[in-house]
């Protein structure tokens, strides 16, 4: 069994515990949040024993028998965490972002290339069962030459109500391009290649708050792609990705809908499966904690993804929406 401990005990924590008590591979050794009621409730509800719950990480990775650590803290806490991880030997999976830019991503991935630990970045479109089709497909040529790729993004409500965590709102470490875009920049990247080439107008909803309106374009092996992404607003949440090809489209929606467009000859959905990605990213890690492979995404995969919101970002910084009082959503 993998003994692993979870440093951050939130929404994304809670969920890798319950995948972790369904899978036969691993074993929740220990907690750790800042709020110790968290951490002991998440224990608690996993049959670990109290006395593996802390408030400090260093406690945690320090436990003699534990093999590996889950890093789910917020992006700026990520390069601590991990580092730290790494020098206790023990092997880590990190939550998206791999870090708040993309500095401290290489920071991270000069550490990866220097242990012999095994570490992986959750980004799950690397198993999600619609993406991994329309990377097929796609590769296969079903849709004839790539003419575009097009992200769409609309919040309603940000954060989305079911976050509740501050952190969300910063321009620091939070919005929805680092939260849900990172996913479907990863997916571009999982297309095409790195991306390249970025330009964009950014809104933001205060002077130190999240993007909410962005209007950008970016090239990745020569293939032309569009961002629209818009914020606190009517209307429903939308995030998808879509290919234009000369011959079809496909276009993955709600995370895991793929969905083929032939013009005339109408739409055929082709995937309309969740999956169970977390899970498939736990057997593909303890794959690799045994020597076996493991297709996981490198810290450097991950941060050439953030390399590309870097750039958005760094667009235009200083657009805000008038009226806007810095507190976040009105």
């Amino acid at each position: 069994m993998i003994q692993i401990g979870i440093v951050g005990c939130g929404v994304i924590g809670n969920r890798l515990a319950d995948a972790i008590a369904d899978h036969d591979r691993y074993e929740l050794a220990a907690a750790c949040d800042l709020d110790a009621d968290r951490a002991e409730e998440l224990a608690a509800d996993h049959g670990t024993d109290r006395t593996a719950t802390t408030t400090d990480h260093e406690t945690l990775v320090g436990i003699d028998e534990l093999d590996a650590v889950y890093v789910g803290v917020p992006p700026l806490a990520h390069r601590e965490v991990v580092a730290d991880a790494l020098a206790a030997d023990r092997h880590v999976i990190c939550e998206k972002p791999i870090a708040a830019d993309a500095e401290t991503g290489r920071e991270l991935a000069a550490l990866e290339a220097e242990t012999d630990r095994v570490t992986a970045v959750n980004l799950p479109f690397r198993y999600t069962p619609g993406f991994v089709r329309l990377r097929e497909l796609v590769a296969a040529g079903e849709i004839g030459d790539p003419r575009r790729v097009e992200l769409r993004f609309r919040f309603p409500e940000w954060p989305r109500e079911w976050q509740d965590v501050a952190w969300l709102e910063s321009r620091a470490q939070g919005g929805p391009l680092r939260e849900v875009g990172t996913h479907f920049l990863f997916g571009v990247q999982e297309l095409f290649g790195p991306i390249e080439t970025v330009s964009a107008d950014v809104g933001y909803s205060g002077p130190d708050t999240y993007e909410d309106d962005v209007v950008g374009t970016f090239r990745a092996d020569g293939v032309r792609g569009t961002i629209d992404l818009l914020c606190d607003h009517e209307g429903d949440e939308e995030n998808a990705i879509t290919v234009v090809g000369d011959e079809a489209s496909l276009s993955l929606t709600e995370w895991y809908r793929l969905v083929r467009d032939r013009g005339r000859e109408g739409e055929t959905t082709l995937v309309d499966e969740r999956g169970d990605t977390v899970a498939d990213l736990l057997t593909e890690f303890a794959s690799a904690v045994d020597g076996d492979g493991g297709d996981l995404v490198s810290f450097a995969e991950a941060t050439r993804v953030q390399e590309a919101l870097d750039a958005v970002h760094a667009s235009e910084g200083d657009r805000v929406r008038p009226g806007a009082d810095g507190g976040g959503a009105p």
